[in-house]
């Protein structure tokens, strides 16, 4: 997941954010992910659905907030409200220490401050063998795949749980 760098907290996801994703906002998979009912089916709620349902994730900082440097404080607890839809634990990479949020759903969010291996070691163990997506934002997700591809095949750059990694131009 890429993100524009002109994010603020009025339009979370950048200068034609919303625009990118439309397509997944009226699918059956993205109204569930907010308990909602209804919503379209066919190839767009097909694809939502394969990402729905991951056992953990790994965030940068930037995907968590807008909040630059040392935390001021703990009062920003994501873009999601009281309920994220990740429902699973969530590991944020950042340079500044934080305790863990835990929050509706059984969503957590972890900070982790020891590098985006160390992230991704700690999303692999959560997931236990399981599926585990990284929305990392473009730089991490880049360093991200550039160690993941080098162990597997070129082209294919499956976690190794089975989380999905976008090969680098």
């Amino acid at each position: 997941m890429g993100r524009d760098p002109t994010r603020t907290c009025k339009n979370p996801l950048g200068v034609g954010g919303v625009a990118l994703h439309e397509w997944v906002f009226g699918t059956k998979t993205f109204q569930a992910l907010f308990g909602k009912d209804g919503g379209s089916t066919g190839i767009d709620d097909d694809f939502a659905a394969r990402d729905s349902k991951p056992r953990s994730v790994d965030l940068g900082r930037n995907m968590f907030g807008p909040v630059r440097g040392p935390w001021p404080d703990d009062a920003w607890k994501g873009w999601w409200g009281s309920n994220p839809p990740y429902h699973t634990p969530v590991f944020v990479l950042t340079h500044h220490d934080r305790a863990p949020i835990e929050m509706e759903g059984g969503t957590t969010f972890y900070f982790v401050t020891d590098g985006i291996a160390s992230a991704l070691r700690q999303a692999t163990d959560a997931a236990k063998g399981k599926m585990f997506a990284s929305e990392a934002g473009s730089p991490s997700s880049r360093v991200s795949c550039r160690g993941t591809c080098r162990r597997n095949s070129p082209g294919d750059c499956s976690g190794p749980s089975g989380g999905r990694r976008t090969p680098p131009p």
